[in-house]
């Protein structure tokens, strides 16, 4: 073993750790849209696997076809929480990364303090198509499995958008003999006879779409660890964090013991701002976040549709009326056109909307009035929502 698995901290210091494991193929980005509510009250180190991300292939030692065993990754799990000095640690993973951590949970129920298993399973199918998906890869490369990466990991719906197509560019530019070795790992994983022995609380989610490890899988894992907690999301393949990413937070901060928290509220303002402005929008939002803007759309999330949208005193209909005149008032035409959308989402008719540009042309001034028509008329054209203006 030649250096620890790479990897990456948010979150106080002294918060209790929490780590996440993510799927073959993929790299630590995978669990992006869960990070930033779950690194408010937990120190959250993420990993890359061997040969992914940014992990080298010889962090494992010996990479040799049919060398590398489950317990050979858990071990490289273990010592990274030794080396950061984390004695013990809750632990959620994705697939292979759910079966990383299943393993320590029976091996090493010491260090778990609690575990979620996500998309996972206490066996991944027969060991001879792993050796063929190891040799192939091997011989051809990780490009070789990336079309059928894309039908397992996504519903079609989801397969062509950004997030999906930059968590299969991670699969691509993962190293061969890493890949192998860890389809190697999955190969010998049988579990199945020794889950009774997890002691650790336990949340296991599946994906209802999910041709990988169906809910069949996630219904074995759940009744066979004691006392185990099962939850199943429509609309979500095998990497349901990256397809459905607020059910999935709100799971886990549910499960990792975050009530009443800044968590709760990013989880409830995300569910609230795509109520308002629509999936498609906030998808969008989302897909441009980058490092430096996240904060800001955390901040947004939690304080304007997490504390004032969901306040119970005024309606999301009036809220719009309030919202449409406060951005008349100040010129943000591009804002605007947002919230007339949203406006009509929230119950507004277009006469409705009219009355409120009406209204603001006394407060706010006919120049501003009249550029909120002309924005008003064209998003509610472009929309094809009936005028009668």
């Amino acid at each position: 073993m030649t250096s620890v698995l790479h990897h990456r901290i948010d979150g106080p210091a002294t918060a209790p750790v929490l780590i996440l494991g993510p799927s073959l193929g993929t790299s630590l980005a995978v669990w992006d849209a869960q990070v930033p509510a779950l690194a408010r009250r937990h120190r959250v180190i993420r990993f890359d696997l061997p040969g992914h991300g940014d992990t080298p292939t010889g962090t494992l030692g010996d990479p040799a076809p049919a060398a590398t065993g489950m317990a050979d990754l858990a071990a490289l799990v273990l010592a990274l929480a030794d080396h950061l000095g984390v004695d013990q640690f809750a632990y959620a993973g994705i697939s292979l990364g759910g079966a990383i951590g299943a393993h320590l949970a029976v091996h090493h129920p010491e260090r778990i303090t609690r575990l979620a298993l996500v998309c996972s399973s206490a066996r991944f199918g027969e060991p001879a198509g792993w050796h063929e998906r190891a040799a192939l890869v091997r011989e051809k490369g990780t490009d070789a499995v990336a079309p059928g990466a894309l039908a397992r990991w996504f519903t079609p719906d989801f397969a062509g958008t950004h997030t999906a197509d930059r968590l299969v560019d991670d699969l691509c530019a993962a190293d061969a003999e890493g890949y192998a070795a860890c389809c190697d790992a999955l190969a010998t994983y049988d579990l199945r006879d020794e889950l009774h022995r997890v002691t650790a609380p336990t949340l296991v989610l599946a994906g209802r779409a999910d041709p990988a490890t169906p809910p069949a899988h996630a219904r074995e894992l759940a009744d066979g660890i004691p006392d185990a907690s099962l939850l199943e999301l429509a609309g979500a393949a095998h990497l349901a964090p990256a397809e459905r990413p607020e059910p999935v937070l709100s799971a886990l901060l549910g499960h990792f013991g975050t009530p009443d928290s800044e968590d709760s509220r990013y989880a409830e303002g995300m569910a609230v701002r795509r109520a308002v402005l629509g999936d498609a929008h906030v998808d969008r939002a989302v897909a441009r976040t980058t490092d430096f803007t996240a904060d800001f759309q955390d901040y947004i999330t939690r304080c304007a549709w997490g504390e004032i949208w969901t306040r119970p005193g005024l309606d999301r209909r009036t809220r719009s009326c309030l919202t449409l005149t406060a951005l008349i008032a100040h010129g943000h035409q591009e804002e605007l056109a947002m919230h007339v959308r949203a406006a009509i989402r929230n119950g507004l008719t277009p006469e409705d909307i009219k009355e409120v540009l009406l209204h603001s042309a006394v407060y706010c001034g006919v120049p501003a009035a009249n550029s909120a028509f002309a924005t008003a008329q064209r998003v509610l054209t472009e929309d094809g929502t009936p005028l009668s203006l």
